[in-house]
């Protein structure tokens, strides 16, 4: 016998988001920073370069180098990025190319996280309790207000916003984790559609570069599957099974399978922990509340099938010493179980949740405003001699458009704020509007106001042009050792030809180069002459030597 379900539910509780609305939040989520900036430094530079380097010819499809040095086993994201880039030479700028289908897959993901709610919360063990008299929520209505919800809860969580905009292999493992707790959410009502989303969702994942999630992803579904007190989910096992299989067959035939777990000590736990607190708020307070909420029920589906990709999430997290892209994998699951913590919280609780948001967020947009003002007109002061401190050399740009969108989220922030102290008080949904609401506006504000600095902070290409004045176009550079976000912006960039191979001093390169932190600066290497020093603009503590061949005669 089922335990009584915590939810108590209204008719005019499971009212659900105006889909004009949710889609104009989504719109101001996903958009901003699709157009008119670099790559960023680290993970997004590195997997940029590997797709135009495959997209242009410069290296193999299914052997990608940088540098002439093997890169990321992920060969499936880079193989979409690439195919991008080269469909849409000619007319679309490279970084945009690659951005576009990432920018595509991030949609899905919120699509996938409302379908998967939807589903979860129209079993018997997730419906809301009936009244005596009835007036209870309808279950199709109910199940479409825990999934706006979801969806709030996914915007409005922190790790997702810049990671969730980059042209990564992690955002393709994303989306297979999200389309892997479809197939498990929809097993009993789409029985076609499940199976496929399944059977694609694991052998996706290992390809991305993450075999062993999938396998753990694929164990725990058939755990799932094999307890399930729905006949139809019972026969949906075999499909887990074999996407499972699937999944190591993939990572074999891709090479994808490495060992990438790191030993975790004691010391790196109070890291982690500060890291899980930011990163996965605010869904994590939720999905805790869920968790106790609903405890009797843990092993119905609508807690088990979030609670595979947050789980196998965290433990690779642990794994590998605090990767953020792992945990990255769990948030989906995890606003899921957000969600469904809203028919349980108490008015004061999503009150107080509201308020929080409402303060944040608009000192949040406040400084951003004031910033932009400073580096404009000089005032105040203060914060445009900050801004010259940190990032010397930036010369500020004025963009009316980009002035014109700012001003026009700013105003529907306000509006939202007002709208949601004023209206649907008693909706499922109305304690993540303002998180969601405000992430979205600080989002659109920085990609914005703030883009011309960030992309002078973030972009390599400041640093290119400074290196471009010590070495001639299309040159030979023996860059031995260095990272692989520095040899991609060396070769997109710069349009030099880099060899980052252990033997490239000895080769044929008449320029050399090497990054450091030392001082004084290290003598030249035997055969070679200081040619000059280059400094990232926002980075004083890091020299970037280079040097030229010392001819014989």
């Amino acid at each position: 016998m089922n335990s009584p379900t915590p939810a108590l539910v209204t008719q005019s509780g499971a009212r659900r988001l105006p889909r004009v609305s949710l889609l104009l939040l989504c719109a101001a989520y996903v958009l901003p920073g699709l157009v008119g900036r670099d790559p960023w430094r680290s993970a997004d530079i590195t997997a940029f370069g590997q797709m135009v380097a495959i997209a242009e010819g410069r290296t193999a499809w299914w052997a990608p180098t940088l540098g002439g040095v093997p890169a990321d086993a992920a060969l499936l994201p880079h193989w979409l990025g690439a195919a991008f880039i080269a469909a849409t030479a000619g007319f679309v700028e490279p970084a945009l190319a690659a951005r576009l289908p990432f920018a595509l897959l991030l949609v899905l993901v919120l699509a996938l996280v409302w379908y998967t709610t939807f589903h979860l919360a129209r079993t018997d063990a997730a419906q809301p309790l009936p009244f005596a008299f009835g007036g209870e929520a309808a279950p199709v209505d109910y199940a479409r207000a825990i999934a706006d919800g979801a969806v709030l809860a996914l915007m409005a969580t922190l790790g997702l916003l810049q990671l969730g905009h980059e042209t990564t292999p992690e955002l393709v493992q994303l989306f297979a984790m999200g389309l892997f707790m479809y197939g498990l959410a929809a097993a009993p009502y789409r029985h076609g559609p499940s199976r496929a989303a399944v059977l694609a969702a694991l052998p996706l994942l290992a390809g991305s570069g993450a075999p062993a999630m999938a396998v753990a992803a694929g164990l725990g579904g058939l755990v799932i599957a094999w307890k399930s007190r729905y006949p139809q989910v019972r026969a949906f096992a075999w499909a887990v099974a074999a996407a499972t299989v699937a999944a190591v067959l993939m990572g074999l035939v891709l090479g994808a399978w490495r060992w990438r777990a790191h030993g975790l000590g004691l010391g790196d736990l109070p890291g982690i922990a500060r890291q899980w607190l930011w990163f996965l708020w605010p869904a994590w307070p939720l999905a805790l509340w869920t968790l106790w909420r609903w405890r009797r029920h843990l092993s119905f589906r609508h807690i088990s099938v979030p609670l595979v990709p947050v789980i196998v999430a965290l433990v690779t997290n642990l794994a590998m010493s605090g990767s953020d892209r792992a945990l990255m994998l769990g948030l989906p699951g995890m606003a899921v179980l957000a969600a469904f913590a809203l028919p349980t919280l108490k008015r004061s609780t999503a009150a107080a949740i509201g308020w929080l948001s409402m303060f944040f967020f608009t000192l949040c947009a406040l400084t951003i405003w004031v910033v932009y003002a400073a580096l404009h007109t000089g005032v105040p002061a203060k914060p445009a001699a900050n801004v010259a401190k940190l990032a010397p050399g930036f010369e500020p740009t004025f963009s009316l458009l980009a002035l014109l969108l700012a001003a026009a989220g700013t105003l529907a922030w306000l509006w939202l704020v007002r709208w949601r102290t004023g209206r649907h008080r008693e909706a499922l949904w109305k304690s993540l509007v303002l998180p969601a609401g405000g992430v979205a506006l600080c989002w659109l504000l920085l990609m914005t106001l703030w883009l011309p600095l960030l992309d002078y902070a973030r972009s390599p290409r400041p640093w290119v042009k400074r290196i471009s004045a010590l070495v001639p176009a299309q040159a030979c550079i023996a860059a031995p050792g260095l990272p692989p976000a520095t040899v991609a912006a060396l070769e997109h960039m710069g349009r030099w030809r880099v060899d980052a191979g252990p033997a490239a001093m000895d080769g044929p390169c008449r320029y050399a180069m090497q990054v450091t932190r030392s001082q004084p600066l290290p003598p030249a290497p035997a055969g070679w002459k200081l040619a000059g020093t280059a400094r990232r603009p926002t980075d004083r503590g890091e020299f970037t030597l280079v040097y030229r061949r010392q001819l014989t005669r």
